[in-house]
């Protein structure tokens, strides 16, 4: 490989994101989206691979923290941005820059990696697993009624600006955070994203529309939705575009979920990157006509594997021997044993016999709660040493709510 790989300069950075959009289809972002990636661009963490003058290749990482289980807030990188030239493939750029930031995370002391892909299949190599999934759907309003619990109609209702309620908005999802694994603590600046509404992205829809929930005077949920209109010779049959929902309780969320499904001249409620254990499958009459779709969201990868397993706890007791693959991160390669319960953990390097052998893209599918030892295990990739192991293993990963990341990056 004769590219060079560095940290980008403020000064590239126009020609560093035109390679990422030419990548993703050559479509140039809205004016206002270009500024506000360039706003939130921490540049001593983008990376760019140079032939010459010409970037070929493009990657980058954003601070957060992760909520895991436990609640716990570990430090994570959010790998973001990659892509690499048509015409530079299959010189070693794009395995060049993994290791550069996975090298760097290490540094840093960050035991955690986190991104969503544009092609799942790429990233297990580097030893990503989808740490979280998501579901998206339709409800057909003119076929689905709602069942709402006890305390809706103790909610109140009200239309408002998205960005003068910005900051209610952003404080509802920060008392959301450390309650569900999967989500991201975000530096400041990060409040912009919910608000970017490019109109040449609306696809026949309105501009973001906005509406609160509150009882006593207090906001206690938002939906940022969007209206779009359509008109048949039988009459109308719009859609109502659901950008964000959240309630700090289910009252709260069931009022905004009847809200949406009573817009007048609207047929059906569409959404996507709903958790997969989300309230509205139970409030619907026939979660049938609501299409639900499963996609991958939040694919993780374990940087430091002692200290991962160390920063969450777990919902049983266990006392467990890892035989570790980790051919990419080879410092993470080998026995490892855990021990740990709903207080705490440690995981420490052993030289006693494994009990469960799995590469660490297992571990990462795993380590937030939403997807089963068990499961790993009925596809070949996680194999049981010791009997009983993987069950006790399985069980004490688990989390009680399903993990999910609400917006991309």
């Amino acid at each position: 490989m004769t590219t060079e790989l560095r940290v980008l300069d403020p000064s590239e950075w126009d020609r560093w994101f035109g390679v990422l959009e030419l990548a993703f289809g050559g479509v140039p972002e809205a004016p206002e989206a270009r500024q506000l990636w360039r706003d939130l661009t921490e540049f001593d963490r983008f990376l760019g691979a140079w032939d010459g003058d010409l970037c070929v290749g493009t990657a980058g990482a954003f601070t957060f923290r992760l909520t895991v289980p436990g609640g716990a807030s570990v430090p994570a990188g959010g790998v973001t941005m990659v892509s690499v030239a048509g015409t530079h493939r299959r010189r070693g750029i794009l395995t060049s820059m993994m290791r550069r930031q996975l090298d760097d995370l290490r540094a840093a002391g960050e035991p955690l990696a986190v991104l969503t892909a544009s092609e799942p299949e790429i990233y297990g190599r580097f030893g990503y697993g989808v740490g979280a999934y998501a579901v998206r759907g339709t409800i057909d309003t003119t076929r689905v009624r709602l069942t709402v619990p006890e305390g809706t109609d103790g909610v109140s209702l009200r239309m408002a600006d998205p960005a003068e309620s910005s900051a209610v908005c952003e404080a509802v999802h920060t008392k959301l955070v450390p309650l569900r694994p999967g989500m991201l603590a975000r530096r400041p600046g990060w409040e912009r994203e919910p608000l970017l509404d490019p109109p040449g992205d609306r696809e026949g829809a309105s501009a973001l529309l906005c509406v609160l929930a509150e009882r006593g005077g207090e906001v206690v949920g938002f939906a940022h939705y969007a209206i779009r209109p359509e008109w048949a010779p039988a009459g109308s049959g719009g859609s109502v575009n659901v950008r964000r929902l959240m309630g700090l309780d289910p009252a709260a969320e069931a009022a905004l979920w009847r809200f949406l499904c009573s817009v007048d001249l609207t047929s059906s409620v569409r959404f996507r990157g709903r958790p997969v254990d989300d309230g509205w499958q139970h409030l619907v009459s026939d979660v049938r006509r609501c299409e639900p779709t499963l996609r991958d969201a939040l694919h993780v990868r374990l940087v430091e594997v002692g200290a991962a397993l160390e920063a969450r706890t777990y919902q049983a007791p266990v006392d467990v021997v890892f035989e570790v693959e980790d051919a990419f991160c080879p410092w993470n390669a080998g026995r490892w044993r855990l021990t740990g319960d709903a207080k705490g953990a440690t995981c420490v390097r052993t030289g006693d016999a494994p009990d469960l052998a799995l590469s660490v893209r297992e571990l990462g599918a795993a380590y937030l709660g939403g997807t089963s030892l068990v499961s790993l295990a009925s596809a070949g990739r996680v194999r049981g040493l010791r009997e009983g192991a993987l069950v006790e293993a399985s069980v004490a990963f688990g989390s009680p709510v399903a993990p999910w990341l609400p917006h991309g990056f």
